[in-house]
């Protein structure tokens, strides 16, 4: 039997050629990575701003030109299909309860001792006379799966670099919008701006994020207004004051008779 030693030119040559060709590969996962597409910066923003699941406690803000409201909720998500939120303050409201099942939608009202079924045609309506929608609060309809999605480039935002991607509904999406631009910052996919336009592509609601904090196991904006573009001196504001990503949560949890027993 023939030994072919490790320093021969032949075998020195074969070694060469494997690490060239693993340099190669290794270098086309990079830019891979570092180019990624406008789906995939936009699947990676939403898998991290919802996690697997989570619970959380948000304060909500809405501000009108003569008054100023403030509402605070815990909330429960497993994945995209089930939801539900609890409204804790204030006194007249608290006790209330959302629950979403796919795309089903339910509101627990305990002044009345009633579960309401909230239609489709309800899902864009102002939530708690906010300017989110009933749909924002349970996100029925999905960044990832109702929309196209096109890189038109980078951009700085309030001092971070984001990809700017243009959102186009597909034909049969239950989506209001003619179009969404987003800004996702480089740096962390964090889903820094956003421009929501009307089927005539006229701009009627823009979104911002701010105040970057450590929520469970990652860094996430904690903070997001939405501005309608038509009425001044009006805006909402969301406030994540606490938020576990990841937890043990089972499908049942999300259930008309636990609405009655959220707590």
């Amino acid at each position: 039997m023939e030994t072919v030693l490790l320093g021969t030119d032949e075998s020195i040559f074969k070694m060469k050629k494997l690490i060239l060709t693993l340099l190669v590969f290794a270098g086309l996962q990079g830019l891979y990575a570092q180019n990624p597409t406008a789906k995939e910066i936009i699947q990676r923003a939403d898998e991290k701003s919802r996690g697997l699941s989570s619970q959380g406690i948000i304060t909500m803000t809405v501000v009108r030109p003569e008054w100023t409201r403030t509402i605070t909720m815990k909330t429960w998500s497993k994945g995209r299909e089930y939801s539900m939120v609890l409204i804790t303050a204030p006194a007249r409201d608290k006790g209330q309860v959302f629950l979403k099942i796919k795309t089903e939608m339910w509101n627990w009202v305990p002044s009345v001792d009633k579960t309401i079924k909230i239609p489709p045609s309800m899902m864009l309506q102002s939530w708690m006379g906010s300017d989110f929608t009933n749909d924002d609060l349970v996100k029925q309809s999905s960044i990832v799966v109702d929309y196209t999605h096109k890189l038109l480039g980078r951009e700085k935002i309030r001092g971070m670099e984001c990809y700017k991607i243009e959102m186009i509904p597909l034909p049969d999406a239950a989506v209001v919008w003619g179009k969404v631009i987003m800004w996702i910052t480089m740096d962390g996919y964090d889903q820094w701006m956003m421009e929501y336009y009307d089927e005539d592509n006229k701009l009627v609601n823009v979104e911002n994020a701010y105040d970057i904090k450590q929520m469970g196991d990652r860094k996430i904006p904690t903070s997001i207004e939405i501005i309608p573009q038509n009425k001044k001196g009006q805006k909402t504001v969301m406030r994540i004051e606490d938020m576990k990503f990841n937890i043990r949560i089972d499908e049942g949890y999300f259930s008309q008779q636990n609405m009655k027993k959220a707590r």
